[in-house]
């Protein structure tokens, strides 16, 4: 018996090694195949949880961007208030003096260019805190990012300070010069219309534009120059020595979103969609008082025709002289809150902080 089986097993031999190896490779290949699966469920897991952490992070950081923005409009109205004081010329009127047309020409131009100006400034204050808060974002997430030491931030606690506080330049030498344009276009599209001469919110939405058109005419000076000083270099040299490289990358990194080179979408066209949107909301706000009183209607045009109602200048100047109120307001008014909530910004804001919080800026 013995020997029948021990004859058939050497005349199957060949069959048997190959079936053992066969099971042999299997079971191998199996346990292979188990490990390589934990490693890719591992490595989506270890992904999934940085991905979540980055987000939580990002969406911390447009809380910060919105509520800094909001902090920064009461000086930024008292900025532009104090370099375009109409309320002197209001009160010089009320005591009816003999150059009174004079007055009110100088309150013409003045309350149209703080308006105008006010809406160029919140727009650029927008667009100008989210590259700033979104680079410096990038850099504290890989700052506490797992393996990072902390004995060399990308972003120290100095810098991140000396950097911010570029803002400044909006909120001064930017703002002086961005008046001195703006009231030179007010003078030339409206020094010559009479405060006798009415305007439909049609006519005024022309002058607007023309006043945009001449504002953003100077292609060789693009409107970053509004936002950022020429010289950087002072401004490091507030910064200790060791810091003073990062800050500079800081500063560099800023002028290459502004101007496009960072492969971040074009910074001019999300001021330009801002800048639109603003105006826009301004001609709404401005609509209010356009309206035909109940029950009356301009003959051949529709009640709700933008030409259908029109005011004497005279009347419009004190309506565009408060409008700062609404534009430059520290609670979320819903001017402000539309470019918050702007979905372009946000794309724009998402763009910035992804390009800034990859592990490759790590190797910079």
């Amino acid at each position: 018996m013995f020997s029948s089986v021990w004859n058939f097993i050497k005349r199957h031999k060949k069959k048997f090694i190959f079936t053992g190896a066969v099971v042999g490779g299997v079971y191998i290949f199996g346990r292979y195949a188990q490990k390589k699966i934990r490693d890719i469920q591992e490595k989506e897991a270890t992904e999934y949880i940085a991905q979540a952490r980055r987000q939580f992070h990002f969406e911390s950081n447009q809380r910060t961007c919105n509520m800094t923005v909001l902090s920064m409009l009461p000086p930024l109205r008292e900025a532009v208030v104090a370099q375009l004081n109409s309320e002197t010329l209001t009160a010089l009127l009320k005591t009816k003096p003999a150059n009174k047309l004079e007055i009110w020409e100088d309150l013409k131009i003045i309350s149209f260019t703080r308006t105008i100006v006010a809406v160029y400034s919140t727009c650029m204050l927008v667009v100008l805190l989210r590259v700033q808060l979104n680079i410096i974002g990038g850099y504290l997430y890989l700052d506490n990012s797992v393996g990072k030491s902390i004995t060399n931030p990308l972003a120290p606690a100095d810098v991140q300070q000396q950097y911010l506080s570029s803002i400044q330049h909006l909120l001064g030498d930017g703002l002086n010069e961005l008046i001195t344009v703006v009231k030179r276009a007010v003078q030339r599209s409206l020094g010559s219309v009479s405060l006798k001469q009415s305007l439909s919110l049609l006519e005024l939405e022309q002058q607007l534009s023309w006043i945009r058109a001449e504002v953003e005419s100077d292609s060789e000076r693009p409107m970053s120059r509004f936002l950022l000083a020429d010289d950087e270099n002072a401004l490091a040299e507030q910064v200790s020595g060791e810091a003073r490289p990062r800050r500079r990358s800081l500063m560099n990194n800023n002028r290459d979103v502004c101007a496009a080179r960072s492969g971040v979408p074009d910074f001019g066209t999300i001021l330009n969609i801002c800048l639109n949107r603003a105006f826009s909301l301004l001609l709404d706000n401005l609509a209010e008082f356009f309206r035909p009183p109940p029950g009356d209607s301009a003959p051949n045009s529709a009640p709700d025709s933008l030409a259908a109602v029109s005011l004497p200048l005279a009347k419009i100047v004190p309506i565009i002289n408060g409008q700062i109120n609404s534009i430059c307001s520290e609670t979320p008014s819903l001017f402000v809150q539309d470019l918050l909530l702007n979905d372009q910004v946000k794309e724009f804001a998402a763009n910035v902080y992804e390009s800034f919080s990859t592990p490759q800026e790590l190797q910079k």
